[in-house]
């Protein structure tokens, strides 16, 4: 007798909770994350708590290790501050206690590195996140924040404006340029934002699937890259074409206070709500059919999960330009750490990235003094041995 739907879910939901061991003795990606789905009591419950000790543990650590990370960070430079100077300085501008610096190690601190080390702090977190949300998604052990031709889109709004002249509307131009890349690559994939057949079923005409929307990104990508090129070649010049390399690099010089609300508050209405998502991801994680018969409206929430995602990633390519590797290399990481249950993983990954992105623009900033390189460089150079690391260790991603 054929299996119904619901029987093959359940079973789907008795395999353990991480995937059999490769030759290398790590497991094979992506580890379905059974335990998010198991009955009260028997191993379940016993199961759940260490699981959740576990990640309380990593969690706490990578957080004091962040906070330390941008106190530190901040310190390092010319001027010569010390922890003590940072959160002088930090203390006297929230109101307690009276200033002590002087008005010129102040400003280093407060106007200069602060911006740039919250600012990277919420980019790298953001971009990590996004990156573990596109790669259950899609499926996709190779997904990250712009599979969806968000960068080639912000490109296309950065550079119009720069060459016009009229930088000071720069993240407002890439925005929307990714905002029109996502539209693009949504309706190139035959999907709206309540797209999917009745009932959300895996498989309807017209639902977001993930080849096609893998595949609408790549297309998207094309067509914007071969128009930021265009410009690039018959217009910039001098001046602007430097500043528009510096932005395609992904960098974080010039950022202020202004780029810490933008990036920090896109964390908090859309990456928050992305990290609250874990148990729908938990569910794509059986594919399609096995998630709807979980109660899952595939369409609907791929399609709100994927807006989300691209919402996020264009707020945090507006401020910082197309840094790479970051939504790639740290989810797979985090996941070599606790697991693939993304209740575990999505948070952790957005403090691995915070912490990751941190550190590689205080490097991009100092290691080349008086010159400065731009991070996205130097967040590739680590992160393509780091990812050939990888699959060596895990045979099947390779």
């Amino acid at each position: 007798m054929p299996r119904t739907a619901e029987g093959r879910a359940a079973d789907a939901l008795r395999v353990p909770e991480t995937a059999p061991p490769t030759e290398s003795g790590s497991a094979a990606w992506p580890a379905r994350p059974s335990a998010s789905f198991h009955r009260p009591g028997g191993e379940g419950g016993p199961r759940r708590t260490r699981t959740g000790l576990r990640t309380g543990a990593w969690a706490a650590a990578l957080g004091v290790l962040l906070a330390a990370s941008v106190v530190v960070a901040v310190t390092i430079g010319p001027a010569g501050l010390s922890p003590a100077d940072v959160w002088a300085s930090v203390l006297a501008h929230l109101g307690i206690g009276e200033p002590t610096l002087s008005p010129l190690r102040d400003g280093i601190v407060w106007q200069l590195r602060m911006p740039r080390v919250l600012t990277a702090a919420a980019v790298g977190a953001g971009l990590a996140l996004c990156g573990a949300v596109m790669q259950a998604l899609t499926r996709n052990p190779l997904a990250d924040p712009y599979l969806l031709g968000l960068s080639s889109g912000a490109s296309v709004g950065a550079v119009l404006v720069i060459v016009l002249g009229i930088g000071l509307v720069l993240p407002l131009a890439a925005f929307g340029g990714a905002l029109v890349a996502l539209v693009a690559t949504l309706a190139l994939a035959g999907a709206g934002w309540g797209a999917g057949g009745a009932g959300g079923r895996a498989g309807s005409g017209g639902s977001l699937t993930p080849t096609r929307t893998v595949l609408a990104g790549l297309a998207v990508s094309a067509v914007f890259g071969a128009v930021t090129s265009l410009v690039i070649f018959w217009s910039a010049t001098g001046d602007s074409y430097r500043e528009i390399l510096n932005w395609l690099l992904g960098s974080l010089a010039g950022t202020d206070w202004t780029s810490v609300a933008i990036a920090g508050g896109a964390m908090l209405l859309v990456g928050l709500p992305l990290i609250a998502s874990a148990r729908t991801l938990d569910a794509f994680a059986f594919g399609d059919t096995a998630a709807a018969a979980l109660g899952v409206h595939v369409g609907r929430s791929r399609a709100l999960l994927l807006g989300g995602t691209a919402l996020l990633t264009g707020a945090l390519v507006a401020v910082s330009g197309a840094i790479g590797f970051v939504g790639l290399i740290l989810p797979h990481a985090v996941r070599f750490l606790v697991g693939s249950r993304h209740r575990a993983l999505l948070p952790l990954s957005a403090l691995a990235g915070a912490i990751f992105l941190v550190w590689a623009d205080t490097g991009a900033r100092t290691l080349f003094d008086p010159r400065e390189l731009p991070v996205g460089i130097l967040t590739a150079l680590i992160g393509g041995p780091v990812f050939a690391v990888l699959m060596l260790r895990n045979r099947r991603l390779a």
